[in-house]
């Protein structure tokens, strides 16, 4: 992981099954900005296992492409949210951890400007993953994310390296280290991309690839 403590998880075999849910003998992956944050070999391994036949890649990645035996052209088509699973079931897991946590008294703001003022008094926790990692400045005061598997706002804007979260009067209970979950796995964050582009006007696959391109990848089953 990033000194931050954010990373993404890549399931292969989530890869693989989106790829052999579309028509692979016609189908056009989109394999661009490094198969969009999921990394290209991985994509790439996914596709041939699948049995895929065409996609469209950058040009640096064109030659890795077709010694691959898949032929390149020059526009996707819809099997590319397939295979990444986007919006609603993503290949892509971003996982994060529980840096701190702080009460917040009633009237008391969070992060710059004060944009979120807490109503009552509660606990915070500061998670890691800002703007640096790619975490959309846009995303706060208007989602939430997983903390131990329960949804929680993010509260105020989100920091170059950290976001904050509402953990609620019982938010005491959090210790630092608590896993966090932004997107994707099988938690109630799953589909969260869908609110993530309702609340930033970006594509899921935008977002799941600023991501993914910035922080550390790992390959999972």
């Amino acid at each position: 992981m990033t000194p931050s403590g954010l990373s993404v998880e890549v399931s292969h075999g989530a890869l693989v099954a989106g790829a052999r849910s579309a028509d692979r003998e016609r189908a056009v992956f989109d394999l661009r900005r490094d198969a969009w944050g999921h990394g290209l070999g991985r994509a790439l391994d996914a596709l041939v296992a699948a049995g895929a036949r065409h996609a469209v890649a950058d040009p640096a990645d064109t030659p890795r492409v077709q010694a691959a035996g898949i032929a390149v052209t020059a526009v996707a088509d819809g099997a590319s949210a397939a295979v990444y699973g986007l919006p609603s079931s993503p290949a892509m897991r971003a996982v994060s951890v529980v840096l701190s946590t702080k009460r917040l008294r009633a009237g008391e703001g969070v992060s710059y400007g004060y944009t979120h003022r807490a109503t009552t008094d509660t606990w915070i926790g500061l998670v890691a993953g800002g703007y640096g990692q790619g975490v959309a400045r846009a995303l706060g005061n208007r989602v939430a994310i997983a903390v131990d598997g329960r949804m929680c706002p993010v509260v105020g804007r989100i920091a170059m390296d950290v976001c904050v979260v509402d953990l609620g009067a019982d938010g005491a209970r959090t210790l630092p280290g608590t896993p966090v979950t932004l997107f994707g796995g099988e938690g109630p964050a799953r589909g969260n991309l869908l609110a993530w582009t309702e609340a930033t006007g970006w594509s899921a696959a935008e977002l799941a690839g600023v991501i993914g391109a910035s922080v550390p990848r790992r390959t999972v089953a």
